[in-house]
């Protein structure tokens, strides 16, 4: 104990040895600028520029300094900034005829550009042409012509498919024995007639002979070969020679 009181003990009874500075230690001096009245700052002339946007672009920016003399017209306050333009300025408006070369009914000519509405018209519009159709007997319907197809009745009147020269096609000319020929097909149309919308009198006007050119100046849009299949009977040829 008693060596550790020797430790914690103070010795007051010394006075205190101040240490006098000397040549080995280096010594600093602080020193205060003085502030001017100049450079008081009372927040009068700076305290709306903290408000203010800064420029854009930046004053020593690589766009200001990219900036020439021809963009700096077409350019944004002068800041090399390129303006947006508007719809009608990036398209100029059609060219609209004059009203001294514009006639009623009359359209304009096919070398304008005119987004305008086609001009109005008194002439009544001409209507399609179209064929007359014919009612037909109950059980005749198109779909009574699939069925009739798909009930395997040989509809064709023949047991194989033959070669049909035109001298031969003009021999089926009647109304029980009606042959003709589409797109070089030869077909049996004797019992299609009762289901033709156009009538048995239209078919009988190709009953005998080749009917491509009628029926595609009539109705192009019909399929033959799916409407008349099973009724085909061979193929249009020539002649033979003798």
């Amino acid at each position: 104990m008693s060596y550790l009181r020797g430790w914690f003990s103070l010795d007051t009874s010394s006075p205190a040895t101040k240490i006098e500075p000397n040549g080995s230690y280096p010594i600093l001096s602080l020193s205060v600028p003085e502030l001017n009245e100049e450079d008081e700052d009372d927040g009068s002339d700076t305290a709306g520029e903290d408000d203010a946007p800064p420029a854009f672009p930046a004053i020593n920016s690589a766009q200001r300094a990219a900036a020439s003399p021809s963009s700096s017209s077409h350019s944004s306050r002068g800041l090399g900034i390129p303006m947006i333009l508007t719809d009608s300025a990036l398209m100029p408006p059609p060219p609209v005829p004059s009203l001294a070369t514009r006639r009623p009914g009359v359209p304009p000519p096919q070398s304008s550009s005119s987004l305008l509405a086609p001009m109005t018209t008194n002439q009544p519009p001409k209507r399609p042409s179209r064929r007359d159709k014919v009612a037909l007997a109950p059980g005749f319907g198109p779909l009574d012509w699939g069925n009739l197809k798909a009930s395997g009745q040989n509809l064709r009147g023949v047991d194989a498919l033959m070669r049909i020269p035109p001298s031969v096609l003009k021999l089926h000319n009647k109304k029980d024995d009606a042959w003709t020929a589409i797109n070089g097909k030869v077909y049996n149309m004797t019992p299609y007639l009762p289901y033709h919308p156009g009538g048995e009198k239209e078919l009988m006007r190709v009953a005998g002979r080749d009917g491509t050119k009628l029926f595609s100046s009539t109705h192009a849009w019909v399929n033959a070969d799916f409407m008349l299949d099973a009724c085909l009977v061979g193929f249009l040829v020539s002649e033979p020679s003798s």
